[in-house]
């Protein structure tokens, strides 16, 4: 009897050994209490190729492993899901999936995050009109409707209907709470906002409940790459509109919002081009950080392989006032072999920011 039970007990640890993973480089917060969001830049160039389909996969599937080991407690992407919202005419020059297969394939990545964590996505202007922002039609409701995440349940506390008066997720409002940062609010709104988009955030941002709260706004379109001067005049043709310095005019200049995140911008180039950071004080004495992070062009430019899987870890460290920021690739760093390509630290990458209000 004593040798049987000895012998399941082998049994058993040998089971356990066949199916656990050992992580080639297993990120660790830096303080067992602090909590984590993760930053997903621009996805479309993963999904407008077949062959880089697996890669964002690879990115959602690390993020849902490590909900409960870096203590996530929400996923924050810029936009940009597809490279086109509906075209079925393929430019073989920069794409070989039509608009249906984009939306399956972003969808179908993201799904490895459903009921493990909120995601909150700022759509793009490729995720609008039929090429890019020709008007404000776009395919993300259908893929993306709120029953599909349960986690949303707990955390949505408000919306506003997007351009054509359906009720959306890409005008969106989100509470967190946590013992030492106390009420943090997330609002996501369209790309290149309406008025009423702005008033409505302003609306949110005031009520009462929140009055204690710190505010992270995200938009697509908001800081240009390396100079960090926010946009302005773009070129895309869906109106009525608001692009970044009217976006800081109208509602981050005037509201009490702590940092602002954003995509859209970038060129081939260092990785200072897929990026931007900076600081200003509003008219309300709010100090407000804007940073972007944009990764599509970093894999090989724009039909490269669609980012090299770069994401942003913020660690919101215990004192209630200090986000780490880290630059990590889990495409890199799941092999032995690459796992030292698995780290930006240069100042771009690699930075502490203090929320002092």
């Amino acid at each position: 009897m004593k040798s049987r039970f000895l012998c399941a007990v082998v049994l058993l640890f040998s089971c356990v050994l066949l199916h656990a993973q050992h992580r080639a480089d297993r990120q660790n917060l830096t303080d067992e209490n602090a909590f984590t969001m993760i930053l997903m830049g621009d996805p479309q160039g993963y999904v407008k190729y077949d062959i880089n389909q697996p890669l964002l996969e690879l990115c959602t599937a690390w993020i849902a492993d490590n909900v409960d080991h870096l203590n996530i407690r929400a996923v924050l992407c810029t936009g940009d899901l597809v490279e086109q919202n509906e075209n079925i005419t393929m430019n073989r020059n920069m794409l070989n999936q039509t608009s249906r297969e984009m939306w399956e394939s972003v969808s179908r990545s993201f799904a490895r995050m459903d009921d493990k964590v909120p995601y909150i996505v700022s759509c793009g202007n490729h995720d609008y009109g039929y090429r890019s922002a020709e008007n404000g039609r776009t395919m993300f409701p259908k893929y993306f409707p709120f029953e599909r995440n349960s986690t949303w349940r707990d955390c949505l506390v408000a919306d506003f209907p997007n351009r054509n008066g359906d009720i959306s997720m890409e005008n969106a409002a989100f509470l967190f709470q946590d013992k030492n940062w106390g009420k943090i609010l997330v609002i996501t709104s369209e790309f290149a906002p309406r008025d009423e988009v702005l008033q409505w955030a302003k609306g949110v941002i005031n009520k009462k409940e929140y009055a204690d709260a710190k505010v992270i706004f995200m938009t697509h379109s908001f800081l240009k790459y390396r100079t960090a001067a926010r946009t302005s005049n773009e070129k895309y043709k869906l109106t009525p509109r608001n692009w970044g310095q009217d976006v800081w005019d109208k509602l981050i200049n005037v509201a009490r919002v702590d940092m602002v995140i954003c995509g859209h911008t970038g060129k081939p180039g260092a990785f200072e081009d897929a990026v931007a950071y900076r600081k200003d004080i509003n008219e309300i004495g709010h100090e407000v950080h804007q940073m972007m992070f944009n990764v599509q062009i970093l894999g090989g430019g724009w039909e490269g392989n669609g980012g090299d899987g770069w994401v942003r870890i913020l660690e919101f460290m215990p004192d209630g006032k200090t986000i780490k920021v880290r630059t990590y690739s889990p495409l890199f760093g799941i092999s032995p072999s690459t796992k030292h390509l698995a780290h930006r630290t240069g100042e771009c990458d690699q930075f502490d920011i203090k929320i002092k209000n």
